[in-house]
């Protein structure tokens, strides 16, 4: 309960709550776009 009450209550507990989001958001980001562009089909190069 204590880290918890600390996560929530606390600068460096709030500032860590955020980056584990962001951390999270970018993973979430990421696996998608990279789905999205394995998906594509192959373009020609351009010269």
């Amino acid at each position: 309960m204590k880290l918890l009450t600390d996560l929530l209550s606390t600068d460096y507990g709030l500032m860590s709550a955020a980056v584990i989001a962001i951390t999270l958001c970018m993973a979430v980001w990421f696996s998608a776009f990279f789905r999205r562009k394995m998906n594509e089909s192959p373009q020609p190069p351009k010269d």
